[in-house]
């Protein structure tokens, strides 16, 4: 064995190759976690989204037990949820639990066709019923909790912040379609904005690690002789303000303490991008940087301009500013997290050009058209339907430059 090749598996991006299973005749596209999943989601970003532009513009009428608004926001979070959280942990729990053994084959596979039988069951649920839609999701996210169970079980806690936040992901979205089911008397929608609290804790927390592996990954191969660290107290603080404004908003939505709470969430998640500011070195200046910086941003702008409305405009706008958590922050971290796996983890260097420049750029612009809509009320069909085309591209895009690095063994050679 050469050098190289035993210094391979230490690497971190590589841990796994040492517990790889033998099964043979794997297809590629099996042969790791995030693999099937971005084949399918890329295009179910694409599809769901321009339906949805559709509905909101008026073209098209799909009646969703004659509550499109509620299914709307639960599909565009828990529907993309269990697919981002299957790739991002299906890839990096084996990389960071040394033993760990991957999913790959037909038990990969399986996991897919309980997501896909999840989203037909969301899209058919006038014809199939609420029951079958809780029953398959459920089982989707209670899967993945038991798959993360060495993450909360580990004795040191390194990451057990992800699966307790997954708990309580679950158990909202019991809560959620129990409420759908009329057996709780919670509004619905009520339930659905602690979720989206929810799902932007589990972003600033995986967005750690991401950053940890993505950033350094950058300067190494840049040849910056530094070393980024994504400093704990910054996120816990991001994380401890959101988790106030969700309840405050859930238990107190018309006080005014709502719109100061929100001011200090998005200060808060505007703080951590100062960990980009290195002591020796500049890489604030360098894309992926930028990019990731780009989630805090709009994240941050979505907090703040819903504290601003609340405290001047009575929250008349907040739906339009809840955008720029939603389509912006949420939809750049899926995005960034599928860039930066698809490049690392197919065997490749982290690598920016004209497409991600492209992508990234295109969905902060379609998240500012549809957070403009207050602003230019007469244009408000135009803006959905347009927002809703815009933010489609990136996904259209995504296929263009990394479909075929998914559905082809990695780069270099290793197994994965």
């Amino acid at each position: 064995m050469s050098k190289k090749e035993e210094k391979e598996p230490i690497l971190h991006a590589t841990n796994h190759y040492l517990y790889y299973p033998d099964d043979t005749g794997v297809p590629a596209y099996l042969a790791y976690g995030f693999r099937p999943v971005f084949l399918l989601l890329a295009p179910y970003m694409i599809l769901s989204m321009l339906l949805w532009g559709l509905v909101y513009s008026g073209v098209l009428n799909i009646p969703f037990m004659q509550n499109v608004l509620l299914w709307h926001v639960y599909e565009m979070l828990f529907g993309i949820l269990t697919a981002g959280v299957l790739a991002f942990l299906t890839t990096g729990l084996p990389e960071l639990f040394p033993g760990f053994v991957p999913l790959i084959g037909q038990k990969l596979k399986n996991v897919m066709l309980l997501w896909v039988a999840g989203r037909l069951s969301f899209w058919f649920i006038d014809i199939t019923g609420v029951y079958v839609a809780a029953l398959l999701n459920l089982a989707m996210l209670g899967w993945i909790l038991w798959f993360a169970r060495i993450a909360v079980l580990d004795k040191l806690q390194r990451h057990s912040s992800l699966g307790y936040t997954l708990l309580g992901l679950f158990l909202i979205e019991a809560w959620f379609f129990a409420a759908m089911a009329g057996h709780s008397q919670s509004d619905p929608m009520n339930i659905l904005k602690i979720a989206l609290g929810g799902h932007v804790v589990l972003i600033l927390l995986a967005l750690r690690r991401v950053n940890m592996e993505a950033v350094n990954e950058l300067m190494e191969d840049k040849g910056i002789d530094d070393v980024y660290i994504a400093r704990p107290p910054l996120t816990n603080l991001a994380v401890f303000t959101v988790m106030l404004f969700t309840l405050v908003e859930f238990f107190y939505p018309a006080n005014s303490a709502l719109g100061w709470i929100g001011l200090a969430a998005g200060a808060a998640i505007l703080a951590i991008t100062s960990d980009y500011i290195l002591k020796d070195k500049v890489i604030i200046n360098q894309p992926f940087v930028i990019y990731l910086g780009l989630i805090f941003f709009m994240l941050s702008c979505g907090y703040a301009l819903i504290g601003w409305d609340i405290l001047a405009n009575g929250a008349a706008n907040t739906s339009s500013f809840r955008h720029f958590i939603t389509s912006g922050g949420y939809g750049l971290a899926y995005l960034m997290v599928m860039i930066i796996i698809g490049w690392i983890h197919t065997g490749r260097h982290l690598t920016s050009n004209i497409y991600t420049h492209l992508m990234v750029g295109l969905l902060v612009t379609a998240t500012l058209m549809r957070g403009a809509i207050p602003f230019y009320a007469e244009h408000t069909q135009t803006l959905y339907m347009l927002s809703a085309v815009v933010w489609t591209v990136p996904f259209i895009l995504y296929i263009k430059v990394f479909f075929g690095f998914l559905k082809a063994p990695r780069a270099d050679g290793v197994k994965g």
